[in-house]
């Protein structure tokens, strides 16, 4: 099968039928169709249309499934490197490869553009054709069709979404693309333009979809309403911060605050019209007891399979598990050896323990104080961060996502039970004794801050590394409380609706509501809101997209050509130092990625983002 410009893939009926079929590690969607169906004989019957559809899905999906890479780009998570998934059909997997560190990532994301041009070309395929059926069909079929076809549209909407948000200005077609010639003359169309097709995309799908999924995995009008707020939200920032990057744009005061209205508008109706509530109701469940992990957080099981299908989860991409090389990565990105041979590629980063407020004050607890647990009295020093006391009345999202010095988690080898498996930073699978009883230490290696990941680990036997069944969310209700909260306090300050959203979300953490002081003002309300999407969305990809919509990567680091900012781990040894004397410039290519060098030889009219010229 040729490839053609943007490496964009061309595909017939038969290979959306392969991705569900076939076991075969190749990449089947690069190859050349030896068995192409007309079509007249496929594009015949609701059955064909979802099938097509169906394949669309597992082609959009692995653009997004792995989002917690992003996280790496901030300045919470530390992403090491990406697993290849050469095992899975990935569509030759869009995530590896890329530079997920706090600085530097902008030219690493070439094999990005190019497979999210691949899911764009997959969705026209199915509106394309589903478009054609419509005059010829049924009656009673239309509304299907029309379903069908807004379902292609809203995953056509979300990958322009991701193209926009990190290279602002981008080609932008709705056809079937066959060849070279076709795409090669295409130039870049102004966001704005862009935007405005999303947006109509968007509102299609909007129209067109059942209030409720037939099936999980299925979007549904909570989720093409959700993503029309968020863009609009994302229009907003851009409008009201700037956007130098890309010097096409001029940002707008009045577009922002067209946008923040129409963004909540949104919001709104997903939180009031559907019936839609937070997993288990919001509530924050059991902490259990420290050193244990037969007792979580209700918080913790809302990343397992047991939350498939739950009203909090808007839009997930659903995975099949094991044998059917359709399995999620999680637990091989965030786990270690100790558990199915995982790598550990992403983990915590030190950080972000001391951003979990205390469940007694429903503030910020005293700062850990790092400390060499050879020390004397290390281990029962107050707020020593080798302490495990010193993690006591907590925001339970912390024992939920994160582990620290004898936290236990569920061995895994073989698909079986190891037993109980603490961690201990740097005793990689080391025989100790606790409370009489001997254990092997979590072996990995990966993690150089004293924590590693407990959201998204399987705490159960019976799945390897990759063969996880988890509905990853890529819109989940508790992100749209606090996307309304922030698209309401821009127009209006803090409202009433807004604090009591995200008190919601507090509430899950067994924290009490925000004082009175911390919903003061704009300002105040706003770091409320940005501390609550910190360690409720803790990573799922979302805070690197923040910090450049809200233009605060120098807030959280520091200024051009500034001292730079050390990572260090709980034993106090600076790991890693990022933008020491950085330029502008690198900065600048911090916040609009680059347009791939490969694509502008193939294609003269694509111009180039400023700071990459």
């Amino acid at each position: 099968m040729k490839k053609i410009t943007f490496k964009i893939f061309v595909y017939s009926a038969v290979a959306g039928l392969t991705l569900f079929a076939s076991s075969c590690t190749k990449n089947l969607l690069d190859q050349n169709p030896t068995v192409d169906l007309a079509s007249a004989s496929f594009w015949n019957t609701e059955a064909d249309a979802t099938t097509a559809l169906m394949g669309a899905y597992s082609s959009v999906r692995p653009l997004f499934d792995r989002d917690y890479y992003f996280d790496g780009q901030a300045e919470y998570v530390r992403v090491r490197g990406t697993s290849t998934t050469s095992g899975n059909l990935r569509l030759g997997d869009a995530y590896n490869g890329g530079n997920y560190n706090p600085n530097g990532y902008g030219s690493s994301f070439d094999k990005m553009y190019s497979y999210l041009y691949g899911g764009v070309n997959r969705t026209n395929y199915v509106i394309e054709n589903v478009k054609k059926m419509l005059p010829n069909a049924k009656p009673s079929s239309v509304a299907s069709l029309e379903a069908i076809i807004g379902e292609a549209r809203l995953l056509r909407g979300m990958v322009y979404f991701r193209l926009i948000s990190m290279w602002g200005d981008v080609p932008y077609f709705t056809k079937i693309v066959y060849s070279d010639a076709e795409v090669s003359k295409l130039s870049r169309m102004p966001i704005g333009q862009v935007k405005d097709s999303i947006l109509a995309d968007f509102t299609y799908a909007y129209d067109k979809l059942p209030v409720k999924a037939s099936v999980s995995g299925r979007a549904a009008k909570p989720a093409a309403l959700a993503f029309r707020g968020k863009l609009q939200l994302y229009w907003a920032c851009w409008n009201k911060n700037g956007w130098p990057e890309l010097d096409t744009f001029k940002p707008d005061a009045a577009a922002a605050t067209a946008a923040y209205t129409a963004a909540a508008a949104d919001f709104k109706a997903v939180i009031e019209n559907y019936g839609l509530t937070l997993f288990r109701n919001g509530e924050p469940g059991d902490w259990g007891t420290m050193g244990n992990a037969d007792v979580l957080p209700n918080y913790f099981y809302l990343f397992m399979p047991v939350a498939n299908n739950d009203p909090e989860l808007i839009m997930a991409f659903t995975h099949g598990g094991t044998g059917t090389n359709q399995g999620e990565e999680l637990m091989r990105d965030v786990a270690g050896r100790s558990h199915e041979g995982s790598q550990c590629w992403v983990a915590p980063r030190y950080e972000i323990a001391d951003r979990y407020q205390s469940t007694i004050t429903g503030d910020f607890a005293p700062k850990l104080i790092p400390t060499n647990p050879t020390t004397a009295g290390a281990r029962t020093k107050l707020n020593s961060a080798v302490n495990p006391a010193s993690y006591a009345n907590r925001d339970y999202r912390m024992k939920s996502s994160i582990m620290w010095d004898y936290e236990m988690s569920v061995g895994l080898a073989s698909l079986k039970s190891t037993g109980m498996c603490p961690f201990i930073y740097k005793t990689w699978a080391s025989t100790v004794t606790i409370n009489g009883v001997s254990y092997i230490t979590y072996n990995t290696d990966g993690c150089n801050s004293g924590y590693v990941f407990r959201k998204f680990l399987r705490n159960y036997a019976g799945q390897g590394r990759s063969d996880g069944d988890y509905s990853y969310p890529v819109m989940r209700l508790a992100d749209v409380y606090l996307m309304y909260a922030e698209a309401t306090n821009e127009i209006n300050g803090p409202q009433s609706d807004a604090i009591a959203l995200v008190n919601k979300i507090r509430h899950r953490g067994n924290l009490p509501p925000l004082a009175a002081a911390k919903t003061a003002d704009k300002a105040t309300f706003f770091s409320a809101i940005e501390q609550e999407r910190i360690v409720e969305l803790f990573g799922e990809g979302q805070r690197s997209f923040d910090l450049r919509r809200w233009r605060a990567i120098e807030r959280v680091w520091c200024p051009p050509y500034g001292a730079g900012v050390w990572r260090i781990d709980t034993n106090g040894a600076n790991q890693s130092q990022y933008f020491l004397n950085t330029t502008e410039l690198a900065y600048q290519q911090c916040y609009i990625f680059r347009i791939p060098p490969s694509e502008r030889n193939r294609n003269s009219n694509l111009t180039q983002n400023k700071p990459w010229l």
